[in-house]
Order: C-alpha cells, then structure tokens, then sequence
C-alpha cells in the first residue's frame, strides 16, 4: 500500500511566478520550559498549475517530485479565499 503524502496548511505570501506560489505555514506551540504560547513560520514553494492561487487564500499543500531546486510541493485544494 502507497504510503499517505504530508500535508500542510497555510496562506499564499506570493504569486509572482508562473505556476508557482509560496505558502507560509504557521505552527503554534509552547515553549517546554517556559510555556510560552511560540509561534514559528516555514515558507514552502508549491507548484500550482493553473495559476488559480492568489495572495491571502489558505491552501492546503502536499509533497510531490522535486519539480525544480526549491519545489518540492504541490497546491492540492484553495481552502478559502483573501477578500482582496
């Protein structure tokens, strides 16, 4: 059986590019010792085909092929729409 390919969610920072978007995801944890709500941000470059994402819409990501030297995902769904 195929193994499950990661997901992320998170909100489109940049369509500038042909095919392409980058998507900061947020995590939200607490500090271990302190327990200090930490909020840490990882931008990811994701292929997306038909040039549908816009900036502010949350999407949701999944690992694919390496399609060039950064692009490692793929945009599998626009989950909500910015209002701009």
């Amino acid at each position: 059986m195929r193994e499950q390919r990661k997901q992320l969610i998170g909100r489109v920072t940049s369509n500038k590019m042909d095919k392409s978007v980058v998507v900061e995801v947020t995590r939200v944890s607490r500090h271990p010792l302190y327990g200090k709500v930490v909020r840490n941000h990882n931008r990811f470059m994701a292929h997306d085909e038909g040039n549908t994402c816009a900036i502010g819409d949350v999407v949701r990501i999944v690992e694919a092929r390496p399609m060039s030297r950064r692009k490692r995902w793929a945009v599998e769904a626009i989950l909500e729409h910015s209002e701009a």
